[in-house]
């Protein structure tokens, strides 16, 4: 047993979300094995409610608060110091200094980061075994960003991705050694950054296939005559809300044309205004919701049309476990160690989605073979003791 500081972005408590479902996972992967000394924020004030639940996790742990919208200024700083704006958003005196009292005072073995911004708390630190989780290339994404918006977002995003990925190649090479979610996120990385090839690898994500069941009962949140497709997400999240407002307004209305009883679900956190103003009589926003698993279990067809998508996405995954017939865009789809038309359906175009999804309600017996068929790969491929443990043999000196 060692002493490891866990560095993450955003309390890991619940796994409510993509991010807190992984950095959960891993930091009750540590805490069984090793003493734990947590420091992160909290971004939503409906996580204090969770802070009594840490304590069992961890021997020690610094919580700061962040406001979005202060934080959102202090990024600005960026602009003067030519760094990623990223990196000011996390910037805090209070947990910098938790930080150094806690590798001077704990004796402190290994440093695990999740999230490249966490990693500037700790790049003074001398003789300190470090492992960072990139999760995805995060300067991709704002990379991607940059062509769907308008000047001067589209500049300022493109600037983003150029300068956070200066840092992610800095943090790659003097960290002991680094992970992102796939083989593909490995190689994305090494592209831009082929001085690390050698120093990052895979560490895949998983699903909880015993919480995500379909044996639980659970009372459906649906009407009784309506067919529900369902989304699942944070919804203050760009590409969610992409996904959701192209749904919404490109695929779903022919396919009300010939299933009138259809309402689309938009169930998840946060829904931002673009989001919001989706709802009407075949669109429901829920919000949060105490358990997204109703959802899930009483959905006709999970829908995933993200356009921009890095790694491998929670939602998919979870509603594979579910036994779940999903159709997924091909970012999506690509990251999933699955069989398409086997395990699920993937999809291009407007017309793409509308035909494997009408070829799902109008066949309810092949859905339901896909959905048995997309928990036993999930069952076979996808537990998170197994992928996680990748981690443990870099944390040995």
């Amino acid at each position: 047993m060692g002493n490891i500081l866990y560095l993450v972005h955003r309390l890991p408590y619940p796994p409510n979300k993509g991010d807190k479902v992984r950095s959960y996972h891993l930091l009750k992967h540590l805490a069984a094995k090793h003493r734990v000394f947590l420091g992160t924020f909290i971004d939503d004030p409906q996580d204090e409610d969770y802070v009594e639940q840490m304590p069992r996790f961890c021997a020690g742990m610094h919580i700061a608060r962040l406001s979005p919208k202060f934080a959102k200024l202090c990024s600005l700083r960026g602009l003067l110091t030519n760094e990623a704006l990223t990196l000011p958003y996390y910037r805090d005196r209070g947990l910098q200094d938790w930080v150094d009292r806690t590798l001077r005072d704990e004796k402190i073995d290994a440093a695990v980061i999740f999230s490249s911004a966490m990693a500037q708390y700790v790049q003074g630190a001398t003789n300190l075994r470090t492992l960072v989780d990139f999760v995805d290339v995060d300067s991709a994404k704002w990379s991607q960003y940059a062509p769907n918006h308008r000047w001067p977002l589209s500049t300022l995003y493109q600037r983003e991705g150029e300068r956070l990925l200066a840092f992610e190649r800095s943090v790659a090479q003097w960290a002991n050694h680094s992970f992102f979610v796939t083989d593909n996120e490995v190689d994305l990385f090494c592209k831009s950054a082929p001085e690390c090839r050698g120093k990052v690898s895979p560490m895949c994500n998983g699903v909880d296939s015993d919480q995500f069941s379909p044996a639980h009962e659970l009372a459906s949140p649906y009407a009784a005559d309506e067919i529900p497709l369902v989304f699942t997400g944070a919804m203050d999240y760009w590409p969610n809300i992409d996904a959701v407002s192209w749904f919404a307004r490109e695929i779903l209305p022919a396919l009300l044309l010939r299933w009138t009883k259809l309402r689309f679900y938009i169930v998840g956190r946060s829904p931002a205004p673009a989001v919001l103003a989706l709802a009407s009589d075949h669109v429901v926003v829920t919000g949060t919701v105490p358990d997204v698993r109703p959802y899930l279990r009483h959905a006709a067809v999970v829908v995933a049309p993200l356009r921009l998508a890095r790694g491998i996405q929670n939602k998919v995954l979870e509603a594979m476990a579910m036994r779940l017939p999903v159709v997924a865009s091909q970012e999506c789809a690509g990251a999933v160690d699955a069989v398409p038309g086997r395990d699920f359906l993937t999809a291009a175009s407007i017309e793409d989605y509308q035909r494997q999804i009408e070829f799902l309600l109008r066949s309810p017996e092949h859905a339901a073979a896909m959905g048995k068929a997309a928990r036993d790969q999930v069952l076979a491929r996808y537990s998170w003791d197994a992928h996680l443990s990748v981690i443990d043999r870099y944390l040995e000196p």
